[in-house]
């Protein structure tokens, strides 16, 4: 399957393959963390693919040996000397650029999936787990780092975990900074499935998920991330706003002609 897109800029590699947009963190010998250049070029990446209606599944995996280091602290000045404080504090890099991205990310018209090929620690971690679905590498592993160096969990990751694991299971990660292996991730339920080549794998269940309805898997992650926070009767009334949006487009036109046809359904994503 040629790419019929592909460029790279700052720490990013773009591919169009069919109807799969392809990221990759491409900063290997920095295990793939983020510095500011590369947070833009993702979230222009993220654009390009979102502008694109042939697209209908994005892939977001890294280079090398690792998925995502989280943050290059090399992005903040910790020379000794008046100002310290100031110049090493995360909170404005988080504001321009870790939320921006994980936003972008969460909020993408079609569905995401994480090819977590090595390490994904701090942010890195945040960032697979905002995908809506992660395959692993059997090696990969998942690693709440930021206890270790004074800070919280950021990227949305102290709301993906307990969303994810639960609470106890959230707060014993976050508190103690312990490595998920790929193999627990998969049995707590962090991730969806643990394969030899995660990237292979992700791209084809992309190629499965850009064939279906596009509008009603995003709609139907958009209720499931909202399940806990609404009673059970208010979200019955927003299944059925959903369904009722959902019942004037093609694709359900396409899908229920096709099942009275019985014949494969031609879904476009409208």
């Amino acid at each position: 399957m040629n790419p019929i897109a592909q460029w790279a800029a700052d720490g990013v590699l773009y591919e169009e393959r069919a109807a799969v947009a392809l990221l990759t963190l491409n900063r290997p010998q920095a295990l793939n963390s983020f510095t500011r250049p590369m947070h833009r070029a993702l979230q222009q990446a993220l654009q390009h693919a979102a502008a694109n209606p042939a697209l209908r599944t994005l892939v977001l995996t890294g280079a090398g040996r690792g998925f995502c280091a989280g943050l290059d602290l090399s992005e903040l000045d910790f020379t000794p000397g008046p100002g310290l404080q100031e110049r090493a504090n995360p909170g404005p890099l988080i504001d321009e650029c870790f939320n921006p991205t994980a936003r972008a990310l969460m909020g993408l018209r079609m569905p995401t999936i994480a090819a977590v090929n090595g390490v994904a620690a701090g942010a890195g971690a945040s960032l697979a787990m905002a995908c809506d679905v992660a395959i692993a590498a059997p090696g990969a592993s998942f690693v709440q780092a930021f206890s270790k160096i004074g800070l919280i969990p950021d990227a949305g990751g102290s709301w993906l975990l307990v969303q994810r694991l639960g609470l106890a299971r959230a707060m014993g990660l976050a508190l103690t900074g312990d490595k998920l292996t790929a193999a627990r991730a998969l049995e707590w339920g962090l991730i969806w499935d643990v394969a030899d080549e995660p990237v292979a794998a992700a791209l084809a269940l992309g190629e499965r998920l850009a064939a279906l309805p596009t509008q009603a898997l995003v709609a139907t992650r958009q209720l499931l991330r909202e399940a806990g926070t609404r009673s059970f009767d208010a979200h019955l009334e927003v299944e059925r706003d959903l369904q009722a949006a959902l019942g004037r487009s093609e694709d359900y036109c396409e899908g229920v002609n096709a099942f009275l046809e019985k014949r494969a359904p031609r879904f476009q994503g409208r």
